[in-house]
């Protein structure tokens, strides 16, 4: 018995056909957020301020509104840790500064001073300054 084989004819689709319709405002907007939503999930250095064992830092640490307090629970974190490469100092330093690198121009201009007296603070309860 001799077998015979179909072929299907498939159906192109021409690039410009899914453009001529608009979404709907609500759609894209949904969309995007889901988009940007689980980009964050995987960035590498999303990652590493979320999940990063060199330091135990405290939760939420970063949005703190007092320089000094957030220079306190580095220096303690730091100090604390067995796990880190560096020197307490360049560790609790690096990590404030990758903050601020990562944070980019979404940081508001507030937030920045915070975060940079945070550095002048750390500087000076370590004995740098």
């Amino acid at each position: 018995m001799a077998r015979t084989t179909t072929r299907r004819k498939t159906v192109r689709r021409h690039a410009t056909a899914g453009k001529a319709r608009r979404r709907k405002p609500a759609q894209r907007k949904s969309r995007r957020a889901q988009t940007t939503r689980r980009n964050a999930t995987r960035t590498w250095s999303g990652r590493v301020t979320r999940e990063s064992r060199a330091l135990d830092l405290e939760g939420g640490v970063f949005t703190w509104k007092d320089p000094k307090r957030i220079a306190a629970s580095l220096k303690r974190s730091a100090e604390e840790s067995h796990r880190r490469k560096a020197e307490p100092y360049r560790s609790a330093l690096s990590m404030l500064i990758f903050y601020i690198n990562r944070a980019g121009r979404n940081l508001p201009a507030r937030r920045r001073r915070t975060l940079e007296q945070a550095k002048v603070e750390l500087r000076k309860q370590f004995g740098r300054a």
